[in-house]
């Protein structure tokens, strides 16, 4: 692969990398880093990888400058003919306007320099339309562009302009004796230097008097800026004729060097190479700042995922330690299994006479099978309303995560849905769920007594009566009731166990009720995951990607390396 190839590549897997450091976030300062990155891409795009791919094609010069400073007339002057429109009113030139010669049409198609801009051969106002316009009094080699105003009062004028000057091999830039101080053309011309850009000054609509002090004015700001080599050309005060061009002496200076460069090859193309080394030195060096900047959006996001994670997961833990703590067995639901299992007699035996239990369970709980629906609707009704208020709080603790910082406001604010509340669909599901689970256990329970079916204590406690017990056992796995209830609630659910101990045995009892209590644990890591992924949904669709940094550094660093190379094997030659 040769030297010019290699550097293609990498500048092509550098303009991937950049598109991949979206700037998403409203962090501090990311406005600027957006617009840079915008600045990078659109310049690979519009000039460095067209440019490189047809290092011979015409030298581009692109005319922009200051408002009112005369560029058109000064282009249509050196073309010779009235090929821009100039004029009084302002903004003059609303789209760009490329003069070349006819034998060089071919080099101005879509797939070259700024290929976004569409080619029309007439006048247009559209600003993302390109005019070519071919012109024998332009010499082979060189093609002129008439730019909007760098200043202008459009917007899209001055962002057009800027995106202009980024695609030339040389930048001609016009002011006036009027206005050659203006801070935002010194704004550009300070990249210009900054990027290493080939330029030269034309002082245009200059006062006779004004022609001395102006141009050594305008000199010293030159060179203290960092362009004291580039060419300074005046272009005198004078009336136009019925075509709106300028006397031909006035800019026989500009006319004859423009000339010259397009007639010398090498001068031509150390032009061409200055302005492309600049500019990829340029891009390879900022691109360091825009990886920093997407380090910092990936920051950000992983806080808001974590932010998201720890609330979630504490709501997770929350609903176990509840769902095993006795916490369930309280209010209705100990009530119904009091009525199914009858509680008084049980317990004082329970406490006396344990090894009596398992034949007194049978005859307590013959007859009662509605007894043992009506525990597991209360069932169904605790867990329901706890899944809820722990998923309400898991949201409201996420929100307020993330309503600390304006990143999480605005993510907060573009959502359609109300992520600080639980979803509208969250009780339908928890209802649906808890359902699942409790024929989960019904089935588990009928699968473990298939071969006790015909046994009396299955048959007197039924499937039913059997999975409501081993419910218990799930709700009180932790033993962590207290006070007044420690009794009542974990001496019922001993009822349970024994209760299940009589038809299964000991080792079956403790395996039914680890499979029930990891099958709920699962069903409400789903629950709350769905939950979860509301906000997990709004991080994703910014884009950001944690490896982006990563890749636009090694992106840079190729194009570095890749230049030092050049460099070294040509000696002197500071091209790329």
């Amino acid at each position: 692969m040769t030297e010019s190839n290699r550097m293609l590549t990498s500048l092509v897997q550098l303009h991937s990398a950049l598109q991949e450091a979206t700037l998403p976030l409203d962090l501090p300062g990311v406005d600027a880093h957006r617009e840079s990155r915008t600045e990078m891409v659109d310049q690979l795009e519009d000039y460095m990888i067209p440019r490189l791919t047809t290092i011979d094609a015409p030298m581009l010069a692109v005319v922009g400058g200051s408002t009112g400073a005369g560029k058109s007339t000064l282009v249509n002057t050196m073309v010779g003919s009235p090929v821009t429109q100039s004029g009084l009113l302002r903004p003059t030139t609303m789209s760009p306007v490329l003069v070349h010669h006819p034998d060089d049409a071919r080099w101005f198609g879509q797939d070259r320099i700024l290929p976004d801009l569409a080619r029309v051969k007439v006048p247009t106002i559209d600003p993302r339309s390109l005019q070519l316009v071919a012109s024998a009094n332009v010499p082979r080699g060189l093609a002129i562009l008439d730019a909007p105003d760098v200043d202008s009062v459009e917007e899209a004028n001055r962002t057009l302009a800027a995106q202009l000057l980024a695609a030339a091999d040389l930048w001609l830039f016009v002011t006036s004796a009027a206005r050659y101080a203006d801070q935002v053309p010194w704004d550009f011309l300070k990249q210009a230097a900054d990027r290493g850009t080939a330029v030269a000054i034309v002082l245009d609509r200059t006062p006779q008097e004004a022609v001395d002090p102006v141009a050594t004015h305008l000199a010293r700001m030159l060179a203290s800026r960092g362009l004291k080599d580039s060419p300074l050309f005046i272009v005198k005060e004078s009336p136009v004729d019925d075509n709106g061009l300028l006397p031909p002496v006035n800019v026989a200076d500009i006319r004859g060097w423009l000339q010259s460069l397009a007639a010398d090859s090498e001068a031509r193309d150390a032009v061409v190479r200055q302005t492309l080394s600049g500019a990829i030195r340029s891009v390879s060096g900022r691109a360091y700042t825009i990886a920093d900047a997407a380090a910092e959006q990936a920051d950000a996001v992983n806080g808001l995922r974590d932010d998201v994670a720890a609330a979630y997961d504490r709501a997770r833990a929350d609903v176990h330690t509840a769902t095993a703590d006795g916490t369930l067995m309280r209010g209705e639901v100990l009530a119904r299994w009091q009525e199914f299992v009858g509680t008084g007699e049980l317990l004082r035996s329970l406490e006396t006479q344990v090894g009596r239990i398992r034949d007194r369970l049978v005859n307590a709980i013959k007859g009662k099978p509605q007894q043992a629906d009506r525990v597991q609707v209360a069932v169904e009704s605790g867990l329901e309303k706890l899944l809820l208020e722990h998923a309400e709080k898991a949201a409201e603790k996420a929100a307020a995560s993330w309503r600390s910082t304006a990143q999480g406001k605005a993510l907060i604010a573009s959502s359609e849905a109300d992520v600080t509340r639980a979803s509208r669909e969250f009780r339908r599901q928890a209802e649906q769920a808890v359902r699942e689970w409790q024929q989960g256990v019904l089935a588990m329970v009928r699968a473990e007594g298939a071969d006790k079916r015909t046994s009396a204590r299955f048959m007197a406690f039924g499937v039913n009566g059997l999975a409501v017990a081993l419910m218990m056992v799930v709700f009180v796995h932790t033993g962590g009731v207290t006070g007044a209830e420690a009794g009542v609630a974990g001496g019922s659910a001993v009822l349970g166990q024994k209760l299940l101990e009589a038809v299964f045995g000991d080792q079956a009892v403790r395996s039914l009720a680890a499979r029930a209590r990891e099958d709920l644990d699962r069903r409400t890591s789903v629950l709350l995951s769905a939950e979860q992924d509301r906000f997990v949904r709004l991080v994703d669709a910014l884009g950001v990607n944690d490896e982006a940094s990563g890749r636009l550094r090694q992106a840079a660093r190729r194009v570095t390396d890749e230049r030092f190379a050049q460099q070294q094997h040509a000696p002197g030659d500071h091209s790329a």
